[in-house]
């Protein structure tokens, strides 16, 4: 446990970014953690991140030590788009859940990355999360970042965290759109009945920017591309459908029957751009749209 006694010097400011700035090898997200979870004491009692530090405050950290894992590797094929000693962007397949959860303990990507990986991947998120910095829904193909180690871990939680990684999506929705461009700038929340979904209605929202634009339009349908300026839970699904073009396939948001026999959503996550933690190089990666897009566009390209 760490004992930080405070100066005047930094009094007035919040102890998440006092702790970031003195504790260089934690990042302000998992700081905050720490605080949620009560492994940061003041003055013997727990604060909030907001809290704004003072002159004499005693300050304890409380770093807890890793959890076992107990998820089970599995040998499970993985498409890899980069792989270093510091990450590994993969291909995610319809149909795989990112990490374990309740109804889905095996045949991850989790389970797959740790076959791959061994006990190479950073421990921030924990036991069921080993290595994944951000994730994508079980019917969303395309672009996923996981980290071999706690330093990249760290630095690309905080890239994603100020918007600077580059995450655009290839989809196709319902409806013909007007503008070959647009915003949607609506808050994301819980659904305030259905607590399954979000919904851009909730009352304790959270920031959520979309941007889009045209690739080809059939009439009925819209070939988008949409890129994230922030990344909430089923963000770009919620807006789209927020505006009265839902993504096909997405029995969630959109029409609870689709003609073409999907799978869920038609949505691919195709460019992943981000700074290398160690080189400190832009670096973009493109999956290659999956066979059921490639597909589903043949068929609404021959009804033209």
């Amino acid at each position: 446990m760490d004992k930080i006694n405070l100066t005047s010097q930094s009094s007035g400011e919040r102890i998440d970014r006092f702790l970031c700035r003195d504790l260089e090898s934690l990042s302000r997200s998992y700081i905050q953690k720490l605080l949620k979870d009560g492994n940061i004491i003041v003055n013997g009692k727990s604060v909030k991140a907001n809290y704004k530090v003072a002159e004499g405050d005693e300050i304890s950290v409380c770093v807890p030590d890793p959890e076992t894992l107990d998820i089970v590797p599995e040998d499970i094929p993985l498409d890899i788009l980069y792989e270093d000693d510091d990450i590994l962007v993969v291909n995610k397949p319809k149909g795989m859940v990112v990490h374990p959860s309740p109804g889905h303990y095996s045949h991850t990507l989790v389970n797959a990355i740790l076959y791959h990986c061994g006990d190479r991947l950073s421990g921030i998120n924990g036991v069921l999360r080993p290595g994944i910095v951000h994730r994508i829904d079980m019917d969303t193909t395309g672009s996923l970042l996981v980290c071999k180690n706690d330093r990249a871990h760290q630095i690309l939680a905080e890239e994603l965290k100020e918007h600077s990684i580059t995450r655009r999506y290839h989809a196709i929705v319902h409806g013909n759109l007007k503008a070959d461009t647009g915003t949607v700038n609506a808050p994301i929340g819980r659904h305030p009945v259905d607590r399954k979904k979000m919904s851009t209605k909730a009352p304790n929202g959270r920031n959520a920017i979309t941007h889009y634009k045209v690739l080809e339009r059939f009439g009925n349908y819209t070939y988008i591309e949409c890129e994230l300026e922030t990344g909430r839970t089923h963000q770009i699904r919620v807006h789209m459908s927020s505006i009265g073009h839902p993504i096909l396939g997405d029995t969630v948001y959109g029409p609870a029957k689709c003609q073409f026999r999907l799978q869920g959503q038609s949505l691919h996550a195709k460019i992943l751009g981000i700074t290398h933690p160690t080189t400190g190089e832009y670096m973009e990666f493109d999956a290659p749209l999956p066979e059921y897009f490639s597909d589903l566009l043949m068929r609404l390209r021959r009804k033209l």
